[in-house]
């Protein structure tokens, strides 16, 4: 075993055992040395390779926040090896949009039927809506909105990849969205389209959430895509963007039902 992938080990060790939480602080770098039986310089590396992945943060001074602290951000590893993934053109841009829709639609048709804590995704949905928001803070609210939306399926790891996901195309979306020639016309639009899904999952009805989701990524896809210069005439097999809403469905599944079948163990 590498000499850093021994720091990795104990850590790994430590927070499976239970003796590490997160918010905790790992020993000195003299004294994690010692105790590993390391050189300084290895135990270095290792911590810096754990704070690449997202598992420690490090601060140097005093206080509470010095040191090296145990937290959890996955999407910020997961994030940069895509991101890599993406210069390299192994992945493509259009795989992430197909994985987003696969995610997202996911979470909202699997939205535990108890959840009531929307609070923090209308109070984003709120903020998108302030007059000359530029584009670049539009873009961070947007990506919170739908994270939060994810929550309420109750799978940590969705949300996770979500932010890892857009994480990485962020500077790509930037791109796309500052070359649509009426972008104030496209954010009231993308708001619209946000306060539907937010009511539709509120009001229990996440199969129509989902399904408003979907035309909701793809439809802003082909948009930037008509616009990106430079960029190929690629779509997104998955399905396509409709220009009318759909009929009402013949019955929207209450609430209360929605949760007895859950609890019998069948999807709404």
């Amino acid at each position: 075993m590498r000499a850093h992938q021994t720091v990795l080990s104990w850590v790994r060790g430590q927070l499976a055992s239970g003796a590490l939480n997160v918010g905790d602080r790992l020993p000195g770098e003299r004294l994690l040395a010692e105790q590993l039986g390391l050189s300084r310089s290895a135990v270095r590396e290792g911590l810096r390779i754990l704070e690449a992945l997202g598992t420690v943060t490090s601060a140097t001074g005093s206080g509470p926040k010095s040191g090296t602290i145990i937290v959890a951000q996955p999407q910020e590893a997961l994030g940069l090896a895509l991101s890599l993934q993406l210069s390299t053109r192994q992945v493509r841009f259009e795989d992430v949009v197909q994985t987003r829709l696969l995610l997202e639609t996911w979470a909202a048709t699997h939205a535990r039927p108890d959840y009531d804590d929307w609070a923090d995704a209308a109070s984003l949905l709120e903020r998108t809506a302030e007059p000359d928001l530029p584009v670049e803070q539009y873009l961070r609210l947007d990506a919170a909105f739908h994270a939060e939306l994810a929550r309420a399926a109750g799978n940590p790891l969705i949300a996770t990849l979500m932010d890892g996901l857009r994480s990485a195309i962020a500077d790509h979306t930037l791109e796309r969205s500052r070359a649509l020639p009426d972008w104030p016309t496209t954010a009231d639009r993308l708001h619209a389209e946000h306060a539907a899904v937010l009511a539709a999952l509120q009001e229990g009805r996440c199969d129509e959430a989902a399904d408003l989701l979907q035309r909701h990524i793809l439809g802003y896809w082909q948009l930037t895509e008509r616009h990106h210069s430079g960029s190929p005439a690629v779509s997104v097999p998955m399905a396509d963007v409709e220009t009318e809403p759909r009929p009402p469905a013949e019955r929207t599944v209450p609430v209360e039902e929605r949760a007895d079948r859950s609890d019998a163990g069948v999807s709404a």
